[in-house]
């Protein structure tokens, strides 16, 4: 009966395939032959009455089997290996026929792991209340093809564009890019899945605020009001300088004898202001 079974793998790693027979103890190889084939087309390895066969160019110096529970394992697995791989055993019998005790089917998946996502930031505008910004996640030389989403504060969005391609050796890379209008910062992270596994990178996406506030010059009425006022003002303190100095020695400058007389005008008693009464003669 035909078993499905599946193994898998990272590139690079060692894989063992199982066998569906094992050889007692009281057998050899050499009663046996042995296939381990991919896709019914590729001989991996094989065995004829113990003697190994030459292997499919692909897998030379990569590939070995377990003599007696006929163990295929493959190393460094590589992403072209991922297939089904058909163990057949045929036992000789004592008549010379050959006789088919086992034939299975064992599926080997291989992954590869994608590189940690890469986010980028291109800013195209600034203003006072928003940032508008692409940004871009990329990661690469990751095998299956991948699935590549993005959240915003853990809020799921959708790219604007994303693109999948895959490079001569099977690998795969994935890009995504997103247009965004930032009004106030926000926690952005990057998913990549694959078979299973997740790798994700965030960064946080400030809001600049670049506002700078343009200087209003004042009008022309403004202006003319100050350079009458600045005037007046300047008028007025030209005319107290000049007018200040001309009093005062009016009054405190006088020449040196004017200064004796009122020295001595004041110096004179007081006049008395009563009026003496008229002596009448008899």
């Amino acid at each position: 009966a035909l078993e499905k079974k599946v193994v898998k793998s990272k590139v690079g790693e060692k894989v063992f395939l199982p066998c569906c027979h094992e050889i007692p103890s009281s057998e050899s190889l050499q009663n046996y032959r042995v296939y381990w084939q991919m896709n019914t087309t590729e001989v991996v390895l094989a065995y004829a009455e113990g003697t190994k066969m030459p292997p499919h160019e692909r897998y030379k110096n990569r590939t070995e089997m377990d003599v007696r529970n006929l163990t295929l394992w493959i190393s460094p697995v590589e992403i072209l290996d991922s297939g089904p791989y058909q163990c057949v055993v045929q036992h000789r019998r004592h008549s010379q026929n050959s006789v088919v005790v086992c034939d299975e089917t064992v599926t080997l998946f291989v992954t590869a792991d994608f590189s940690k996502p890469n986010i980028t930031v291109e800013e195209h505008n600034n203003s006072c209340e928003s940032t508008v910004m692409v940004v871009s996640c990329s990661s690469h030389g990751g095998f299956p093809k991948p699935k590549i989403s993005g959240a915003l504060n853990n809020v799921s969005v959708v790219w604007n564009t994303s693109s999948v391609s895959k490079s001569s050796l099977g690998l795969y890379n994935v890009t995504g890019q997103l247009w965004l209008n930032v009004t106030k910062d926000v926690s952005f992270t990057c998913f990549v899945q694959y078979n299973g596994f997740v790798k994700s990178s965030s960064l946080l996406l400030k809001n600049k605020n670049d506002c700078v506030v343009p200087t209003v010059p004042p009008s022309y009425n403004v202006i003319t009001a100050s350079s009458i006022i600045i005037i007046i003002f300047l008028l007025a303190i030209t005319l107290a300088a000049r007018y200040l100095p001309r009093h005062v020695c009016s009054h405190c400058c006088k020449p040196q004898d004017s200064v004796e007389e009122d020295v001595k005008e004041c110096m004179k008693p007081p006049v008395s202001s009563k009026v003496r009464p008229e002596t009448s003669s008899v």
